[in-house]
C-alpha cells in the first residue's frame, strides 16, 4: 500500500498540534459542533489552526452544517478540507468548500458513483464506535478510504490489515478522559498505524 495517511481529530490547543505533528500526523482535524467537547469556537479555532505547520492538512470538521456556517470558518482558517455529511457538502458548492472529505457512516448507503476521497465511520461520530471493517474493504477498494470510528493504538492495525484504507482517523482513541488528548497516546497510535502500513508492504513485496 502507499503511504498511510494518518489524521488525528479533535484537537484544541496548540500542544494538541504539536504532539500530533511530533508524532508524524499528516493532518489534524478541528470540530465545529457545538454538541462536542472538542468544539472550538472561531477564535480559538485560529490560535490552533496558527500552530499547524506547512505540509500538514488542515481538516475543518462538521456534522451537518449550513453554508454560512462552514464560509465563515473557511473565511478565519483556510482549512485544506472541509468535513461533513455528504449531503450538507453537496448542498454548499465547491465556492464554499472547494476540498471536501465527506463523510459515510455504517448502514448508509454508499454513493454511486464514490467520491474520490471519503471518509468512513461507525454509526454516530465522535463517539468511538467501531465501523464494519469488512464493508470498509470493500469500498477502499474503490476509492481513498479514511477509516475511522473507535480506532486506538491496540486495534489499528487490525484495522489496516482488514480494511487496507488509504488512511485512517482518530479522536476519542487518544485521549486519556472526553475531549481530552494525551500526547503519549497519540505517539503510540500514530507507530501502530505506521509499523502495520509498512508489514502490509513487506508481504506485498514478497
Amino acid at each position: 500500500m502507499s503511504r498511510l495517511w494518518v489524521k488525528v481529530c479533535g484537537l484544541r490547543s496548540a500542544a494538541d498540534v504539536e504532539a500530533a505533528v511530533d508524532a508524524g500526523a499528516d493532518a489534524v482535524g478541528l470540530v465545529f459542533h457545538p454538541a462536542s467537547p472538542r468544539h472550538l469556537t472561531i477564535e480559538q479555532a485560529r490560535a490552533v489552526a496558527a500552530a499547524v505547520p506547512c505540509g500538514v492538512a488542515r481538516v475543518a470538521v462538521f456534522l451537518r452544517p449550513g453554508a454560512s456556517e462552514v464560509a465563515e470558518v473557511v473565511r478565519a482558517i483556510a482549512p485544506d478540507f472541509v468535513q461533513a455529511d455528504r449531503a450538507s457538502l453537496a448542498a454548499l458548492g465547491a465556492d464554499v468548500a472547494p476540498r471536501t472529505l465527506p463523510v459515510l457512516r455504517d448502514a448508509e448507503p454508499a454513493p454511486d458513483p464514490l467520491p474520490p476521497l471519503l471518509l468512513y465511520e461507525g454509526a454516530q461520530s465522535g463517539a468511538g464506535h467501531r465501523a464494519d471493517w469488512s464493508r470498509a474493504a470493500a469500498l477502499a477498494s474503490r476509492t481513498k478510504l479514511v477509516l475511522a470510528g473507535g480506532l486506538d493504538a491496540r486495534c489499528v492495525g487490525d484495522a489496516i490489515r482488514a480494511a487496507r484504507p488509504y488512511g485512517v482517523d482518530v479522536s476519542s482513541g487518544v485521549e486519556s478522559a472526553r475531549g481530552l488528548k494525551d500526547p503519549g497516546m497519540i505517539r503510540e497510535f500514530v507507530e501502530a498505524a505506521r509499523a502495520a502500513a509498512r508489514a502490509l508492504d513487506a508481504e506485498e513485496i514478497r
